[in-house]
């Protein structure tokens, strides 16, 4: 447990989906609450952390935009999901003593700090978490985009995703019941194959800059330190497999 972790400085990148837990809309705190367990123990294994989480359990802009709200609009108002999932993490995170701070593309200085790049890095070094929140602040990019984007202006040394399952497989494991899990994979191959681990620009944006991408499973406790450490059941995304 004393070992140094694997990856100095991630970000994490969580579904808005995940903090459903079993409910059918919304934030379960216990499943909030887990996750913030799981955080503590990577910042107290030495990590630097920083989070970008989705808004899909409250809105989600491709959907909103299907029933007839325009794209752009629709895309801010999940940004706006975004910022509420951020500031229920950071309660949960405090409430275990965490000391952490949300910075938000959209400004909104009464709720959250607006997103500044040195400050960011500066809280990180302070050994606070930081929740980036409203994605890129722009309309039509996703907030997998937006974890792509934050990894590479915070230096991060990798970028984890917490999903439904515990790596990357060759189809839904759910649904399919010979699907493939790989361990590693190169970028190419994602981008290549379709695979739906994240967007493609996403993908391309992390290949840029040398940013690895670790899927692992974000409902399993422990798993993100374990991971972290250079263990646990995940696949690693990087330029050679």
């Amino acid at each position: 447990m004393g070992a140094a972790p694997k990856y100095r400085r991630v970000l994490l990148k969580i579904s808005g989906e995940a903090l459903m837990g079993k409910e059918a809309y919304g934030i379960d705190t216990g499943t909030v609450d887990r996750m913030a367990a799981d955080v503590k123990d990577a910042v107290a294994a030495g990590s630097q952390l920083c989070l970008v989480i989705g808004g899909g359990n409250i809105f989600r802009g491709l959907a909103g935009a299907a029933k007839g709200i325009e794209r752009a609009t629709a895309d801010y108002m999940g940004m706006l999901a975004t910022v509420m999932n951020a500031l229920a993490m950071q309660a949960a995170l405090e409430r275990v003593g965490v000391p952490t701070r949300v910075q938000s593309a959209i400004p909104m200085t009464s709720v959250c700090e607006p997103y500044i790049r040195r400050r960011a890095i500066r809280h990180m070094e302070k050994g606070r978490v930081v929740i980036f929140a409203a994605g890129t602040g722009n309309p039509f990019f996703t907030t997998d985009t937006a974890a792509a984007l934050r990894a590479a202006e915070m230096n991060c040394d990798a970028m984890l995703k917490g999903t439904q399952v515990d790596g990357v497989y060759s189809a839904d494991p759910k649904k399919v019941a010979d699907a493939v899990r790989y361990d590693t994979l190169t970028y190419h191959d994602v981008l290549a194959r379709d695979l739906k681990v994240m967007d493609a620009s996403a993908v391309s944006l992390s290949r840029e800059n040398g940013i690895p991408i670790i899927v692992f499973s974000i409902h399993d406790r422990g798993s993100l330190a374990a991971v972290l450490g250079g263990a646990g059941r995940c696949t690693v995304i990087a330029e050679r497999g």
